[in-house]
């Protein structure tokens, strides 16, 4: 088998995980600020394809919305992948070294919170939603 052919199918297998639980797929620089400066909470994923974030974050992140309150928008960006809008997103989490996976709560296009991949590597699925959850508990409004 083609190493770059598994790799693409890889990849697009993460994009329809984290798509079909309802995050936007922010693949440009202009796309990430379209995304990020909404006003309201938004929470972002930062996706990539190592084991954590296939086991643990891309479940924790579909999971974890399934709840009282929950960030006004969901969105994605593609470490590795989408290279310009993930450095894109990247300038949004001041404070924060770049991480992935991760996911970052912002309000109004300014960092919140974040989850770092030391707080998801190693823990489970049902652990990091939890964290979300607590961050949701903390910054968002019931739906």
């Amino acid at each position: 088998m083609d190493f770059d052919l598994f790799m693409q199918d890889v990849v697009n297998v993460a994009r329809t995980d984290i798509t079909e639980s309802g995050y936007e797929e922010a693949r440009t620089a202009e796309e990430v600020d379209a995304a990020l400066t909404r006003e309201g909470t938004t929470l972002v994923m930062v996706n990539s394809t190592c084991g954590c974030a296939g086991g643990v974050a891309r479940p924790a992140a579909g999971n974890a919305i399934h709840y009282d309150k929950r960030p006004d928008h969901l969105v994605t960006v593609f470490a590795g992948q989408d290279k310009e809008a993930t450095e894109q997103a990247r300038t949004y989490f001041e404070g924060y070294p770049p991480s992935s996976p991760c996911f970052a709560l912002l309000k109004d296009g300014k960092i919140l919170d974040m989850v770092e991949r030391n707080e998801i590597e190693g823990h489970s699925a049902m652990e990091v939603s939890a964290k979300l959850q607590g961050l949701f508990d903390q910054y968002c409004e019931e739906v």
